[in-house]
């Protein structure tokens, strides 16, 4: 029964909440991007595969302005709380995994590209090592003839969700900086 309830909670109750959490910490913050692709390009006549630590997955739904793209998101129970989450952003999602050999999730990706359409991933995933690449995302680089798109934000002031984990909130009324990297000039023809 506490499990039902619990489920219940975290699929139906916490998804909206933690979207209006997140949209208020977004209205306190002065975000500055940096190196961000220009909008007029991004996700019309160039797309991406974006990528960004999984540690920093927290304000990810503001790296682009007016959301859209997909995410890669596991199938397993956290990553429905996270599906369910991201699309109040209107963010969609490719379910599946590399560890696991998810070839339906790789065409889904590839059509999905090939659609104009952004794919978000963090190539260090839940289960890590940290801030280690995996070989799976360049491989996918390879194969779409897309762009990586690292992207990151740092704050000055945060707080541990969990202490000991690589987790954070920002705090309010902080200034944001948003970082992705400039892509190649031959990327823009």
């Amino acid at each position: 029964m506490k499990k039902g309830i619990k489920s219940f909670l975290m699929l139906y109750i916490m998804p909206p909440l933690v979207f209006v959490f997140l949209s208020i910490l977004r209205s306190t913050l002065r975000i500055e991007h940096v190196n961000r692709p220009s909008p007029e390009k991004w996700g019309t006549a160039i797309n991406y595969i974006v990528c960004f630590w999984h540690g920093r997955l927290l304000m990810m739904p503001f790296a682009k302005k007016g959301g859209g793209g997909k995410v890669l998101i596991s199938r397993h129970r956290d990553g429905e709380f996270i599906a369910r989450i991201v699309n109040y952003f209107g963010i969609g999602t490719v379910r599946g995994s590399y560890r696991k050999g998810s070839i339906s999730s790789l065409r889904e990706i590839l059509q999905n590209l090939n659609d104009m359409i952004d794919i978000a991933i963090t190539p260090d995933g839940p289960k890590g090592p940290r801030y280690t690449v995996k070989k799976g995302i360049v491989e996918l680089a390879r194969l779409s003839g897309r762009s990586l798109l690292p992207v990151s934000y740092g704050a000055r002031k945060k707080k541990p969700f969990i202490p000991g984990t690589a987790l954070s909130s920002l705090t309010l009324f902080q200034r944001l900086s948003s970082s992705g990297v400039t892509p190649s000039l031959s990327a823009l023809i």
